[in-house]
């Protein structure tokens, strides 16, 4: 009965899933915040696809269905940052967001370019900001966006042998 969850790289197939998902798991965010204008709410399916031919994307997969994704990017100066983690509401709390965080972590320090990765969250999202604490992301940095809202960033080094695989 029971079917695994997969991660893969997302295909340009899957944007129209991963825009679904992400409406679907931002909701709580918009509510908290008391902002529903917020950017993953009103993202287009064409601005999707664009961040898939322009950054890493993964999904995990049950079955043929997206529940969960996340995206990342590696700047030039080798910032690692990753946005936009996102798991079903059904299947979460069963730890498939980190399992996601490690996958992208992996992915954009495979390459040796990424020196440290950044995420962002607001002050409201204990659930993620737990998340994030517990895979040793700390706090680098605040900022006020309105009466609402302050963004907090957060920042762990790449470790150097975190990406070696043994023969």
């Amino acid at each position: 009965m029971g079917m695994s969850v997969t991660i893969s790289a997302a295909a340009e197939a899957d944007a129209e899933q991963i825009l679904k998902l992400q409406y679907l798991c931002y909701q709580g965010e918009a509510e908290l915040y008391g902002d529903y204008s917020i950017e993953p709410l009103t993202q287009s399916l064409d601005s999707i696809r664009a961040e898939l031919t322009s950054g890493t994307v993964l999904v995990a997969r049950l079955g043929d269905e997206v529940v969960a994704s996340v995206r990342g990017t590696v700047d030039a100066e080798g910032t690692a940052r990753i946005g936009k983690l996102i798991v079903h509401p059904r299947m979460q709390r069963h730890g498939l967001g980190g399992r996601l965080l490690d996958a992208v972590e992996q992915r954009l320090g495979a390459g040796g370019s990424a020196k440290c990765f950044r995420l962002d969250s607001g002050h409201r999202s204990e659930q993620n900001l737990q998340l994030y604490r517990k895979h040793g992301y700390a706090p680098v940095s605040t900022q006020y966006v309105n009466e609402r809202l302050t963004r907090i960033t957060l920042a762990k080094d790449v470790q150097a042998d975190a990406f070696v695989t043994s023969a």
